[in-house]
């Protein structure tokens, strides 16, 4: 018995090809926000609902609405350590200064040991160790170090995303084409413009992969380090709350930082698409088949 199957044609004009694609793209779009409108709704709204009825007490877990009257509060009268925008002021501070060093010195290193195997071997087992130090270890330290105000934050802030980089700038100047390099050094480039021109390009999809994490890690340096000691901080309005069992303010806290932390997330995914536009586009997560 014979069968057989009509195909129906696609479109072939190159224009209606992008159309679909487009029409797609906005739709998968639309779908995903719908969707996260509704996980978020699910959460606030499920977490009011057992608070109001009593299946969870709110003095320990808190609720939405005594977070949205917390927040209204310290916008007006402001926290026990003054204005809540100087203490968000003072966290970002601390986040954005560590992040910038941690990066300079991440990049740097990890380029220099890439390119240098003695050296890399020589250093190597001494940075492993300081990496599996514990955070709050070496942020107690740099308290004791630098005291209450803002270097040590700094420094713990630069400390957990220096590794994060260092690693991923390490890995990427090892993983470069070493025939690329070595028809470079033919055609006469010296090893600063083998490093400028081709190793450091190459290894730029790493390092800005790093610099997500690296981004996150900056903000939680910061808290941690203003929660062992500090004058003012985002850290320090979650400590306070937590000794005086203000689970609205503690909750309160940590909505304003995930909110800092996902404005500059999508400020480092724009420059990771103004830094990384000369690569061929790759096929976007949308297009490619689920599980």
């Amino acid at each position: 018995m014979n069968s057989s199957v009509q195909l129906k044609p696609g479109p072939t004009d190159p224009a209606d090809v992008a159309g679909n694609a487009r029409r797609k793209a906005q739709r998968r779009k639309t779908n995903v926000l719908i969707g996260r409108i509704a996980l978020f709704l699910l959460i606030v709204g499920g977490w009011q609902l057992l608070t109001s009825w009593g299946v969870i007490d709110p003095f320990f877990f808190g609720s939405p609405s005594g977070i949205v009257t917390r927040l209204a509060d310290w916008a007006q009268k402001g926290t026990a350590y003054g204005s809540i925008w100087l203490q968000i002021w003072v966290t970002l501070e601390e986040s954005l200064l560590g992040f910038a060093v941690g990066v300079a010195g991440g990049v740097f290193f990890g380029v220099l040991l890439g390119e240098i195997p003695y050296l890399a071997d020589v250093v190597g087992p001494y940075i492993k160790v300081v990496n599996a130090l514990p955070r709050i270890v070496l942020g107690s330290v740099f308290v004791m170090w630098l005291g209450l105000g803002m270097p040590s934050k700094v420094v713990l802030a630069a400390v957990l995303v220096f590794f994060v980089v260092f690693f991923n700038a390490f890995q990427g100047v090892r993983s470069v084409d070493r025939n690329l390099i070595a028809n470079v050094r033919i055609l006469g480039a010296s090893r600063f413009q083998v490093i400028w021109h081709v190793v450091f390009p190459s290894a730029m999809t790493w390092i800005i992969a790093s610099l997500h994490v690296a981004l996150g890690f900056s903000i939680i340096g910061a808290i941690v380090g203003e929660f062992l000691g500090a004058q003012q901080g985002l850290g320090l309005v979650i400590a306070t709350a937590q000794n005086t069992f203000d689970a609205n303010g503690v909750f309160g806290a940590m909505l304003v930082i995930g909110i800092i932390a996902l404005s500059a997330e999508v400020l480092m995914g724009m420059l990771e698409k103004k830094l990384l536009s000369w690569q061929p586009p790759s096929a976007s997560d949308g297009n490619r088949p689920g599980i």
